[in-house]
């Protein structure tokens, strides 16, 4: 139970009167006061707790005058989360923290990739994935078990007339199985290759 000396703290008004407005950038939740600062002068123990005071105050007021003006001039909506204040677009443009960052050199496959009007491929393409429709899943479309090695392990292998050609050359060196991994390890070389040469001239240009 409070007591009979003690006082309850005085209710401060909820309307702000300056003599020049305030204008407010509502979308940052901002308010300038454009009023001068008259500070008490500073010295004693007492002048600081007067001028933290006086601060104090100024910046109730510039809180109460904002809080005033959300509520007057914003949309209000009620939702299952709760009250909804809408805020408006910002207008005040603010600096960047860091500088604008340099333009990155062009490197050689953009250059190539440009006269040749190559496009870069979408998110969709650069999946690795793709529908089968024969087993009604999804399968990768190279890599581990990808859809480019299909059929190489099979029991049976049906040929076409260039591959029977080349089954009765006779050397016995070669087969239909033989030349389609041949062939992987061969692209797999080929794209290192190009790999190793890219990271050559980048290094170069630097």
């Amino acid at each position: 139970m409070p007591t009979a000396t003690q006082q309850k703290p005085t209710k401060l008004p909820v309307t702000v009167d300056k003599p020049t407005p305030y204008t407010f950038d509502l979308g940052l939740l901002l308010a300038n006061d454009p009023n001068p600062v008259a500070a008490p002068p500073t010295g004693s123990t007492t002048d600081r707790t007067a001028l933290e005071t006086h601060l104090t105050s100024i910046a109730r007021d510039g809180a109460q005058v904002l809080i005033n003006q959300l509520l007057t001039t914003c949309p209000i909506t009620s939702t299952p989360a709760g009250v909804l204040l809408s805020l408006p677009a910002p207008q005040t443009p603010l600096p960047r923290e860091k500088p604008v960052p340099a333009p990155k050199a062009e490197t050689k496959w953009a250059a190539f990739a440009k006269r040749r009007g190559i496009k870069p491929k979408t998110r969709e393409q650069r999946r690795n994935l793709q529908y089968n429709e024969e087993s009604g899943e999804f399968e990768r479309r190279w890599g581990y078990k990808g859809a480019n090695k299909a059929g190489q392990d099979d029991a049976i292998v049906e040929l076409s007339s260039k591959q029977v050609d080349a089954e009765k050359r006779g050397d016995g060196t070669t087969s239909v199985r033989g030349d389609k991994r041949r062939e992987i390890r061969e692209r797999v070389k080929r794209n290192e290759r190009r790999m190793r040469k890219n990271e050559r001239n980048a290094a170069g240009r630097k």
